[in-house]
This record gives structure tokens, sequence and C-alpha cells, in this order.
């Protein structure tokens, strides 16, 4: 179960060549390594995940901000039960604490080795078991199907921090992490996810099938089967078994993914290109299973490790070498040492040496 390296100097395992870009805006000179796109296109088949340097936000008034209130009403509904199930931890019984945790790291795993790294990146390939197992999880995150999932990141990292950002960290902490779900996208958010090219997404009848049946496989996933469980296994109180493994698992799911968006974007170094907010954060990754070393992930978004630093703080990365090694995944794309090394030496604030 071999790795595929994007290096400047592999011959069979090249999938590009690194470049140096100078971009001028007024006195600031920014320098980029980028690899080059037909070639990534034609390993990963696509690059919508690579952040478009044309793309302009419009000038003129910004639209007017449109609340959900359905949205608003429902996520202080599931913060306010999530408080309440934390009061009833004392009174739970060990392997009702047990199976909570079990629920999120399976729905975890289906947003980060799943939505995330499988089908947002292409940065690996799974077999069916192992999409059908990544889909299940991600109805038990219940943080929309993964076709939206997709969509939605890949105008996350293709448009990053500008208004076609879904959860664009220039408009503050709040918003990228929960209020960007609580009030209409952008009109180019809208835009230029229509755009995309999906057609991979398309492809994949798993996905499609839990796009078809979506809301009764969150009621079954999320909620239900979370519940009956310890309920019926091991006769553990109806409200504990909602208000644990249903509930808090589930807001506490919600947060960990958020603040990738938030935290992760302005809290911590910036190793690797001192230009872009995405920053390393520890704290995040060890609540999101590997998805806070962001300023690598958001460099090299087609590593699907997200990280240079393996299995530290990443059980998503040591997840997938599992299932590589029991035959379940392949083709994990890496990004070799020396181009690591020279983008930090060119772009990256000197924080720390090369892993």
């Amino acid at each position: 179960c071999l790795y595929k390296e994007f290096s400047s100097t592999s011959s069979t395992t090249t999938v590009g060549t690194v470049t140096s870009r100078v971009t001028r805006n007024g006195d600031a000179i920014m320098e980029k390594d980028l690899i080059d796109r037909e070639d990534l296109a034609g390993d990963r088949g696509m690059v919508d995940d690579i952040f478009d340097e044309t793309y302009r936000e419009k000038e003129g008034p910004r639209p007017p901000v449109r609340y959900v209130w359905r949205n608003i009403i429902l996520m202080s509904l599931l913060h306010v039960g999530a408080i309440f199930g934390l009061t009833l931890i004392p009174s739970a019984k060990f392997q009702t604490l047990a199976w909570a945790v079990l629920c999120f790291v399976v729905s975890a795993l289906g947003i980060t080795a799943g939505s995330h790294r499988l089908w947002s990146h292409r940065s690996y390939k799974a077999t069916l078991p192992l999409r059908i197992f990544l889909t299940i999880g991600n109805s038990v995150a219940f943080q929309n199907d993964i076709y939206e999932w997709v969509r939605d990141h890949r105008v996350h990292h293709k448009f990053s921090e500008t208004d076609a950002d879904p959860h664009n960290a220039k408009r503050g902490f709040f918003f990228s992490h929960i209020g960007w779900l609580l009030v209409r996208k952008h009109p180019d958010v809208i835009e230029k996810g229509q755009k995309l090219d999906l057609s991979d997404i398309k492809a994949d009848k798993v996905v499609m099938f839990q796009r078809r049946y979506y809301k009764p496989s969150v009621v079954l996933l999320c909620f239900t089967l979370p519940t009956l469980v310890p309920w019926y296994f091991w006769d553990e109180s109806i409200i504990i078994s909602f208000f644990i493994p249903a509930i808090l698992r589930y807001a506490i799911g919600l947060n960990a993914t958020w603040l990738v968006n938030s935290a992760a974007h302005m809290f911590g170094n910036r190793p690797y290109d001192r230009h872009i907010n995405p920053r390393e954060n520890p704290l995040v990754s060890l609540g999101a299973l590997g998805e806070g070393f962001h300023n690598y992930h958001h460099t090299f978004p087609y590593d699907y490790s997200t990280s240079e630093f393996g299995w530290r703080f990443n059980l998503t990365t040591a997840f997938i070498d599992l299932m590589c090694l029991l035959g379940l995944a392949s083709d994990r794309k890496r990004v070799s040492k020396e181009v690591i090394l020279a983008r930090k030496l060119r772009t990256g604030d000197g924080s720390h040496k090369s892993g």
C-alpha cells in the first residue's frame, strides 16, 4: 500500500512541477509555490479545491443579511439540550459514555475521512465497503449530505476568505463558526457553487443514494439509533440515552468541525504560507481528529493526511492507513519532504522546521 508523492524531482510519482509566482498588490509582494493544474486534474480528476487567484469581489454595497430563523431556533435548542446533557454525565452508565464516544468517532470519521479527504479532495481512493461505512458516519454526523458538504467545501478552498467562501473568516469568529448557518448565503457563494464541476460526486452511487434518503438516514442514524442502543441493551434511562449519545454528542461533533472553520483560520502559526489566513492549531486537531493543521492543508489540499507529521494528533490519518493495510483504501496522495521544505523557505513564517 504505497503513497503517491508530489515531488519536483520524482519521475514515476510526479504529479506536477513546483513553480513560483509573484503577485504584486500595491507594495505587497506574495510568493507562492503552485502545482501545475492540468497535471493535478489528470491525477485527481478535479482542481476545484485550489485557490482561484483570478476571483475579484464585486464592488458596491453588501447584500442585506437575511436571518434563517428556523436554524437559529433549532441550533439554540440543540445547545440548550447539550448543556442539559452535560449535567446528566455523572448519572450515566459507563457503557453509555463509551457508546457516546464511539458514536462521536464514527460521525467524525464520516466527515474527516469521508466528506473531507475522500470526496472533497480526492486525496485517496476507497472501496465500496469503506465508502458505505463513511456514508453511514456522515449521516450520524448530520452536517448536510455528502454532495452538499463537498460543494460548499470546494467553494471554501477555491475562494477562501472572500465573499464566495461560505464561512469567510474575515467576517469574524462567530460568523465562521456558526453564524454562516444562521443567515442566507452570500449570492457569490451560490453563484460559484453552481459553477463547480461535481461530476465525480454525481457519479458515486453511494453518495447519490444517501442524498436521496438523507433525512430518514439522519433520523435513524444521528438520533434514533444512538438513543435506543443504551436504553435497550443495558437498561439506561431514556432521558440519558437521548441527551448524551444523541444530543450532546451531536453538538460536540458540530463544534469540533466548526472550530476548523473559525479557530484554525485565526489562531496559530503559518509555517507553510504566511500570506493566507489558515493556521496550524494542534488543539483543533485533537477535537477534529487531525483537521487542525490548516495552514498545511490550504497550502497542499491534495495531501490525504492534511499534515506533514503523519499520525501526530491525527486519528483520521491513522484510520486511512489502517484501511489501506486492510485493502479497503489505496492511492494515498502525499507531498514530498523537498516540496514541503521549499515551500516553507519561500513563503512560511519561519515558525518551525520541516519534520
